[in-house]
């Protein structure tokens, strides 16, 4: 029977990106093979018993392992059940974020109880601990997800074994990052190109990845696969919506969320997440969302007390007005035939819903352009309005800046002109990358 969950093309073989962060690992922490390690053609590499470290790099890089190579290591001091408790009481005390979920439940015991009954095979248990020794933000990432998951999970009414399934496939959402250049994660780095394909397909790299160990439930490695699905079909890699998303899937990929922003944002991180969530309720699970807003509001309250001014707020405004302007006015100049033959799935519909949806999102929230011209003018003094103005503007500012990502991703060949429809989607996206 056919998979469907397992497209083909996907490489799930040790990448040279893991093998470096593995074997330079290896360096600084006994790692021993147990057992012979061997070439897809039968051609032994490394003995059993054999070290370990960043000498091997080159002769492994060099040959298609016939295992992965972590099914045979064994790991000094490696990611354990008792070390995922102790990593997660500690980030309880320690993070914003982990402290106001575990003070909601009563106790960080019950937030971290599910991680008891978790399963951690040798290949996971050595992939975890290269994430914690040679990625620690994707390592804090994956504990906080969890955390936000498991939260979300005992709200929802989920039963004991159904959370501790879903704090595994919190902590192991990420397994196909360790697989891709770690030059991604630079805030400075624009990700292009192929270096955008593996980005896209990393959830399903870490499905397979989990699938392969058969330790877990169908629904973990499904979840895994959906973290960055959306409830409106915007997410990938399927475009799943709605209820085609599994219930885990639906936890993780508001958990992804949740966590993210208290790591990106030092300031005003609930302020900010609060926004969000708002302003994308059609992207989100609202059931799961009306457990995360009461949280966010005392945090809020406290935040406000020390927003700054919101001295972007105009220019933020301006900019998404000339934003939707600017494609109102490409689409006037298209030949009148050109809307109405353009085919479901291309750009230019694509396009054009999105700045749609974007639009209709800001008025139902009050935050349009045109609904914000007198409503600046009733805020003038006051910091705390008109932080959440530009707050409100930033995230819409950055919704725009995903739709050109998304086409340029989805539509690579926009630069061509190839069509008056392609044409206009490829003038509005140079506008968008000389103005945002």
């Amino acid at each position: 029977m056919t998979d469907t969950l397992a497209p083909a093309g996907i490489d799930t073989s040790d990448s040279p990106h893991y093998l470096r962060a593995l074997t330079d690992m290896a360096d600084r922490r006994t790692v021993v093979a147990d057992a012979a390690i061997y070439t897809d053609k039968g051609i032994k590499l490394v003995e059993k018993g054999a070290r370990i470290d960043s000498r091997l790099y080159d002769r492994l890089v060099q040959h298609k392992l016939r295992e992965p190579i972590d099914r045979h290591l064994s790991i000094e001091n490696p990611v354990d059940v008792p070390a995922l408790l102790a990593a997660g009481q500690a980030m309880s005390e320690q993070e914003v974020l982990p402290n106001l979920l575990a003070e909601a439940l009563g106790s960080a015991a019950r937030l971290l109880a599910p991680l008891r009954s978790l399963p951690l095979p040798p290949s996971m248990a050595c992939k975890l601990t290269v994430m914690r020794d040679q990625r620690p933000e994707l390592f804090q990432h994956s504990l906080q997800m969890m955390a936000v998951a498991v939260f979300l999970g005992i709200k929802s009414g989920l039963a004991e074994r159904d959370c501790a399934h879903l704090a595994a496939a919190a902590l192991l959402h990420d397994l196909g990052v360790l697989h891709m250049d770690p030059a991604w994660d630079d805030p400075d780095h624009k990700v292009v190109g192929v270096q955008r394909k593996h980005l896209v397909a990393h959830p399903i790299t870490a499905m397979l990845m989990i699938r392969d160990t058969q330790v877990y439930p169908r629904a973990v490695d499904v979840a895994v696969l959906e973290h960055h699905e959306r409830m409106d079909g915007s997410g990938y890699p399927r475009g799943l919506a709605g209820a085609d998303i599994s219930v885990l899937g639906r936890i993780l990929l508001l958990a992804e969320v949740v966590a993210a922003f208290y790591e990106k944002y030092d300031d005003m991180p609930a302020q900010r997440l609060s926004l969000v969530l708002r302003l994308n309720h059609r992207k989100f699970p609202s059931a799961l969302v009306a457990h995360i807003l009461p949280l966010l509001q005392e945090e809020v309250a406290r935040e406000s007390a020390l927003m700054p001014l919101g001295n972007d707020a105009s220019r933020q405004i301006d900019l998404l007005a000339e934003a939707f302007e600017c494609w109102d006015q490409l689409k006037t100049a298209l030949p009148p035939e050109t809307s109405v033959k353009a085919l479901p799935g291309s750009a230019f519909v694509f396009l054009d819903a999105r700045l749609l949806a974007l639009q209709k999102a800001l008025l139902e929230a009050g935050s349009h352009p045109r609904q914000q011209g007198e409503l600046m003018a009733q805020l003038q003094g006051d910091a705390i309005g008109m932080a959440e103005v530009a707050l409100v503007g930033r995230e819409a500012l950055w919704q725009l800046q995903s739709i050109v990502n998304a086409s340029y991703r989805r539509w690579p060949q926009l630069a061509d002109r190839a069509t008056p429809a392609d044409a206009a989607v490829a003038d509005w996206c140079d506008w968008a990358v000389r103005k945002l």
